[in-house]
């Protein structure tokens, strides 16, 4: 475990930030610095393999050591390089809180950014743990630098303790996960895994396997200027109108509104004139029903504005992002028994929770790569207020250990 902290911190130099509205792939060249340095330091524990590809993902294998090893399934780790585009990733300044005492951390006083348990109280949780924050102007990156330390340390542990007998173990760390085209280009197949777990959770205890279906609605509304003095019963102002659009959808079901199964349309961003406006919502619900009425709201308040203002007023483009993976997981649930009994044997107590969000194992579980989620032991990702505990990242090494041992212990004639 003692790289675990050095690496991480390490990570945390370089800015992977991706980016949106980048039509490249990955979306920015500055991930491909980090995923060099993580196949230089993948051959460097002696995974010869590793490679990146020409799409920036990293990939390598950890060799099996057990008797029998064609009896035991291929099973992978991945985790992601980029960092939200949230907040910036640029000049990360980490700091290591020793022993936290259950107050409040200053982060930056001269900007007043404080991490404090009366916003945070999980944080007294770790009471007299170890804790790694930024500086108050950046994230830390935890989300998901943390994950790639984890599984590169795991990896190190396990080639230094041959006695820890496990098969062939997959290694991929990807690109562009926060824009939600982490696996876009990524070969299952080539990639030779049965099953993978993501490190890609937060809190201690965290084994994931449901998550939001997805879908972006991006509307638009063109408008008719005419000068104001003359524009009775002639202007059609396309900014009122997006705001109009606004008050159609539910007001209580928004992410401030909403909570663990509850699914929200949330507004990302609106702009317009007179003449022409925009305004663009993600849809997101667990339940597959509720996520085809979600998006049958969003073509009917289109409808709605055409018949007030006329057709062709108002168009909209509906597009699904990902799907609730519990559907492919309830169908190898091979993968979360024994994340939890390896957990429950560390002494860690299993939270198994839906996912308000999406992760690449979502995506990978549709594409024939069942894929789970596990903890890191970071929270509050994509912002300045950002932290992780050493003692859970440290704890989150142990379970993909004791995960890679634990299926090759199986026995050869088990489903």
């Amino acid at each position: 475990m003692n790289n675990l902290v050095d690496r991480f911190l390490h990570y945390t130099s370089f800015d992977t930030q991706s980016d949106e509205n980048s039509v490249t792939f990955p979306s920015t060249e500055k991930q491909l610095a980090l995923a060099h340095e993580l196949n230089k330091e993948l051959k460097s524990l002696g995974l010869t393999d590793s490679s990146v590809d020409p799409n920036g993902y990293v990939t390598a294998t950890l060799p099996a050591n057990c008797e029998n090893p064609e009896t035991v399934p291929i099973i992978a780790f991945l985790a992601h390089m980029d960092t939200s585009p949230d907040a910036s990733g640029m000049g990360v300044k980490p700091r290591i809180v020793s022993a936290y005492d259950g107050g409040d951390i200053i982060l930056n006083a001269e900007k007043n950014m404080i991490l404090s348990p009366s916003a945070f109280p999980d944080m007294l949780l770790h009471k007299g743990e170890d804790f790694i924050v930024a500086d108050g102007t950046t994230l830390l990156g935890a989300d998901d630098k943390a994950g790639i330390a984890e599984i590169m340390t795991a990896v190190e542990y396990l080639l230094a303790h041959p006695e820890v007998k496990h098969g062939a173990i997959k290694i991929a760390f990807t690109p562009d996960e926060e824009v939600g085209q982490g696996v876009d280009r990524f070969d299952v197949a080539k990639f030779g895994a049965k099953y993978a777990y993501t490190l890609d959770g937060d809190e201690l205890g965290s084994l994931e396997y449901e998550n939001f279906n997805a879908a972006s609605a991006e509307f638009e509304i063109i408008g008719k200027s005419i000068h104001p003095g003359t524009a009775k019963g002639i202007m059609k102002n396309a900014a009122l109108i997006a705001a109009e659009l606004t008050t159609l959808f539910p007001a209580d079901e928004t992410p401030r509104s909403t909570e663990k199964y509850q699914g929200f349309f949330h507004l990302t961003s609106i702009r317009g004139i007179c003449e022409k406006a925009e305004a663009k919502y993600i849809i997101r619900d667990h339940d597959k029903h509720r996520f085809e009425q979600r998006k049958s709201m969003a073509h009917a308040i289109c409808d709605f504005l055409n018949a007030k203002y006329g057709e062709g007023t108002v168009t909209v483009c509906v597009r699904d992002s990902y799907y609730n993976m519990r559907e492919i997981i309830e169908q190898n649930m091979i993968l979360v028994d024994i994340a939890r009994g390896v957990m429950e044997k560390l002494g860690i107590a299993p939270l198994v929770k839906p996912v308000r969000g999406g992760t690449d194992g979502a995506r990978l579980s549709y594409m024939g790569l069942p894929c789970p989620n596990l903890f890191t032991g970071g929270r509050n990702y994509h912002g300045p207020l950002e932290y992780i505990v050493i003692q859970s990242m440290e704890k989150a090494v142990q379970v993909i250990v004791g995960i890679a041992e634990a299926f090759a212990a199986r026995p050869a004639t088990a489903p």
